[in-house]
């Protein structure tokens, strides 16, 4: 009988070998794949389908027969309901292990490209790292009452948790009462989500409001800032709607003490999600850059100034190149704060037709020396020739989609002349399948310096 036409609430059983992009296992019925939400390779498990696609199916773990070695108890109760982590029942050592293995995979088959040194696994604490982070609102009827959280496994519903582990404490261990306070407001249903920033010495939490507020529930807001020590921002509309509740809009900012630097920021502005992760981080491209005091340096898709301000407290001369005007302004901002004049920043359009273009417009004032890039998951490609026409000596590209960096080293290996010196992990989102990533370059012809 054909797979397709099984009831939804059969229960099969199957052995699975491998992950998918997501963190779930992936197992086989019939020649086609089937996901399977919970499960580890190696296992061999019971599983239900609840959604069938054209390629594969999705399916929900209903009992592991033969564990995997690795499998541990997850650190959080709400895991297996919750969709914000994907990895909490697999062992620390062994997520790094997966998500080197997705790298060296997609720079395999994508890009075809080997590096000459594989680098260790970057990693730091797990837990409560989240600074960042978007949390659904929803008022249930059926339980009149709003849950908040990150959105269930497999469903567009919000999770009915308590804490979260992986949230910095100031935040994870207040979303139960988050979801208590949003239900006593006038207008729960009208409430879709909180956006958090947390910065090193303030909270705020960013609620989304489609309808006005009463008086009494801007009293409860206020009571819960000033008992737990956050700050609210009100948001009726698009971005720039935000408003305080009360005084002014709180000063954001994260420190990077090995550089002696603050760096501010706004409640939306991009910042990497994982403070002590982006700190050794920045430690580690600089390393890899082999910068000295005469490096000039272009830092493309630069954002607020996170590696550009580090750099350019040990190289001559720094540029840095965003397409949004506002974090431009303030990484321009940062610098001046932090007693920098040789950073300058500029708005390009780093992306789309006549990419290139803008790129060396903005840095003709060269020779550079070297090239940093940290794009978003959509990757370089349409400034990869400008990048050539740069010639620096070395490049390091930061990336958060494994695809888009092999092709984009496949292209500047095979079409540019570079040559790929080293390539590792960086788990910035322990938990989660989400796999960070460094890659190295030596431009053509010049002398192979050591990677580390």
């Amino acid at each position: 009988m054909d797979s397709r036409r099984k009831p939804a609430n059969e229960i099969l059983t199957g052995q699975v070998d491998g992950l998918n992009h997501d963190g779930w296992g992936v197992t086989r019925r019939d020649g086609k794949a089937v996901f399977v939400a919970g499960a580890l390779p190696g296992e061999t498990i019971e599983y239900r389908v609840r959604r069938r696609q054209r390629n594969f199916d999705e399916a929900e773990l209903v009992r592991v027969i033969e564990p995997a070695a690795d499998r541990i108890v997850p650190g959080c109760a709400h895991f297996g309901t919750c969709g914000g982590c994907a990895l909490q029942h697999l062992a620390p050592h062994s997520q790094l292990q997966i998500k080197d293995a997705m790298l060296r995979e997609a720079l395999r088959r994508i890009g075809k490209v080997e590096p000459a040194q594989w680098l260790a696994p970057l990693s730091a604490e797990p837990w409560g790292y989240r600074r960042r982070a978007r949390l659904g609102a929803r008022f249930v009827h059926s339980r009149d009452r709003s849950m908040v959280g990150f959105r269930e496994r497999m469903s567009s519903f919000v999770a009915d948790i308590e804490r979260c582990p992986v949230l910095v404490p100031q935040v994870g261990n207040l979303v139960g009462q988050l979801s208590t306070l949003i239900s006593r407001l006038s207008i729960p249903t009208r409430i879709p989500q909180i956006e958090v920033a947390a910065g090193d010495d303030c909270v705020v939490l960013v609620l989304r409001i489609l309808s006005p507020l009463t008086d009494a529930d801007r009293a409860a807001l206020l009571e819960f800032e000033q008992r737990h020590q956050v700050r609210w921002l009100l948001q009726p509309g698009g971005p720039a709607t935000l408003e305080p509740l009360q005084g002014a809009i709180p000063q954001l900012w994260y420190g990077l003490p090995a550089y002696g630097l603050r760096m501010a920021f706004e409640p939306a502005d991009f910042i990497q999600v994982n403070g002590a992760m982006n700190q050794r981080l920045i430690s580690h491209v600089l390393e890899l850059l082999r910068l000295d005091a005469g490096s000039e340096v272009v830092d493309l898709f630069c954002g607020l100034g996170n590696f550009t301000l580090p750099m350019a407290t040990r190289v001559h001369r720094v540029l840095g190149m965003e397409a949004d005007a506002g974090l431009i302004a303030r990484a321009q901002a940062n610098a001046v704060a932090n007693g920098l004049s040789n950073a300058q920043f500029v708005a390009v359009n780093l992306a789309g037709e006549d990419a290139g273009q803008r790129c060396l417009a903005a840095a003709a004032k060269g020779p550079w020396s070297h090239v940093l890039l940290d794009p978003p998951r959509t990757g370089a490609m349409d400034i990869l020739p400008a990048i050539a026409k740069l010639a620096p000596r070395r490049v390091v590209y930061v990336s958060c989609h494994p695809g888009s960096l092999a092709r984009d080293l496949g292209i500047l290996i095979t079409e540019h002349g570079f040559t790929l010196a080293a390539a590792g992990i960086v788990d910035m989102f322990p938990h989660t399948s989400h796999v960070e990533s460094v890659a190295v370059l030596d431009g053509p012809g010049c002398a192979q310096v050591p990677v580390v």
